[in-house]
């Protein structure tokens, strides 16, 4: 997982279009030195018009195909506006804004990966009894290709946050004896609620939240023999 800030010194990478620059008309060097200039953030295709006072809508079109032909710029999807795009220049990746961060894909939120960090976090907690974010953090991240992304401290907090809402778990000051003993004084601390820490192993496993339990066999489809989730379950 890339983290990315948001204004227009946004992370870069390579420029395809750069020899492609000198061959544009005016107009076209116009739209494209403006959709640059607003970096990793992108601008809507409306807001050119009204930046540059180009009112000929048809030209700004074919200012944004022959770039987009000439791998200058891409269309890039907005988390907080679905079905509209705004155009980036190539050498720019999408802000964490505009992305959603870690939690979507493709502008689409990940509710499978935030389901199975909850299963992981849960997992991790009743196995060490006590555990910080951090030290969660990186066990996630440590956790042979589990996840197709790596995530930050922050992001396990706002896991444990929802854990928290859904009185999975309980967060609590250490107070360096007994099970906090290895945690500094007031370092925030996480553990299993005590109903939670009663409960068998096999109510934490990813069938427990799958959405087509109903659907699934073991010769149909969707089956534990197939089920990625189940077999990183077996294997944690």
């Amino acid at each position: 997982m890339s983290l990315r800030g948001g204004g227009a010194l946004g992370y870069k990478r390579s420029r395809p279009g750069s020899n492609t620059s000198k061959e544009l008309n005016p107009d076209e060097r116009n739209v494209y030195n403006l959709i640059k200039s607003k970096g990793d953030m992108g601008i809507w295709k409306g807001d050119i018009r009204r930046e540059l006072n180009m009112n000929n809508t048809k030209i700004i079109d074919n200012c944004v195909k022959a770039l987009q032909l000439n791998q200058m710029i891409r269309e890039v999807p907005d988390v907080k506006a679905k079905g509209k795009k705004r155009l980036m220049a190539m050498e720019f990746e999408p802000s964490k804004e505009l992305t959603g961060g870690v939690w979507y894909q493709d502008g689409i939120l990940d509710e499978d990966l935030i389901d199975n960090l909850k299963l992981v976090c849960l997992k991790l907690l009743s196995r060490h009894k006590v555990a910080t974010a951090d030290g969660l953090r990186h066990e996630i991240n440590n956790l042979d290709g589990a996840f197709h992304v790596e995530v930050t401290v922050d992001q396990v907090k706002e896991i444990l946050d929802n854990l928290i809402l859904e009185k999975e778990i309980s967060k609590v000051k250490s107070n360096g004896m007994g099970e906090f003993a290895s945690f500094p004084v007031n370092v925030d601390c996480y553990k299993l609620k005590s109903k939670r820490a009663k409960m068998g192993a096999f109510s934490m496993i990813p069938c427990g939240v799958c959405p087509q339990i109903n659907h699934c066999a073991p010769d149909g489809i969707i089956s534990p023999v197939t089920c990625v989730y189940y077999t990183k379950w077996l294997e944690f």
